[in-house]
C-alpha cells in the first residue's frame, strides 16, 4: 500500500471522530477506522475520539498512534472502567457527563467525522446535526458510509422531509463519503465552499 498522505496540506488540525465501542459483524470497518488512524497520522490531524480501548475506537486510536499520530481521548468518569479507558493516548480527558464528552470533543476539533456505530454514535452524530441546524457552529460533518452503513440514517431524514419536519436542505449538513480515503478531501472541499453555516431547514 502506498502512502496514505494528501497531495496537499491537510485542511484541518485536529478530527473528531465519533464510531462504536464495538468493532461490529462486517471486518470492513474496523479495516476501516485503522486505515482512518494512519491517514490522520500520516497527515499531522490530531485525532480527538471517544477515549475507549474497545472496539472501533481503540483499533482507530491504536493505529493512529502506530503510525506517529497525536491522539486525544474524551471519556466521562462512570466510563472509564466499563468502555476501558485507553491509557496509552497522546492525552486522555476525562469529563464528567455524556453531553461534556461530546461538548469536548467538538471544541477540540475542526471538523466531525463519523463511521459505523450504535446508539450513542448515532446520539453523537445527530446532535452535531441539530447544533449545526441551529446555527451553532459551521463545521464540516462527514458520514463515512461504508458498504452503505448510514443509508437507513439518510432514509429516515427523507420522511422528515417528507412528513414535513424538515425541508430538503436538511441533507446539507453532512457530506457522505463510501472510503475513509476520502475524508479529508471531503473537509478540504466543504471549507473551500464556505458554506452558510444555517441553511432554511425549518
Amino acid at each position: 500500500m502506498g502512502s496514505l498522505a494528501m497531495p496537499h496540506p491537510a485542511p484541518i488540525d485536529a478530527l473528531c471522530v465519533f464510531c462504536g465501542s464495538s468493532r461490529g459483524a462486517d471486518p470492513r470497518h474496523a479495516g476501516d477506522a485503522a486505515r482512518l488512524g494512519r491517514i490522520l497520522a500520516e497527515n499531522d490531524v490530531r485525532l480527538v475520539f471517544g477515549g475507549g480501548l474497545n472496539g472501533l475506537m481503540g483499533v482507530m486510536a491504536d493505529a493512529a498512534l502506530d503510525a506517529g499520530g497525536l491522539v486525544t481521548g474524551v471519556i466521562p468518569h462512570h466510563l472509564v472502567n466499563r468502555e476501558v479507558a485507553h491509557r496509552g493516548v497522546s492525552e486522555l480527558i476525562e469529563v464528567d457527563t455524556m453531553h461534556a464528552r461530546k461538548q469536548r470533543m467538538f471544541e477540540l476539533s475542526d471538523a466531525v467525522a463519523v463511521l459505523p456505530g450504535g446508539i450513542g454514535t448515532l446520539d453523537e452524530t445527530v446532535e452535531m446535526l441539530s447544533w449545526k441546524q441551529l446555527g451553532l457552529h459551521g463545521k464540516p460533518v462527514v458520514l463515512v458510509d461504508s458498504g452503505g452503513y448510514w443509508r437507513p440514517f439518510a432514509a429516515l431524514l427523507d420522511a422528515f422531509v417528507e412528513n414535513g419536519f424538515a425541508r430538503p436542505a436538511i441533507r446539507e449538513l453532512f457530506l457522505s463519503v463510501g472510503d475513509v480515503g476520502d475524508v479529508l478531501p471531503a473537509i478540504a472541499t466543504a471549507r473551500e465552499a464556505a458554506v452558510p453555516s444555517r441553511p432554511e431547514l425549518f
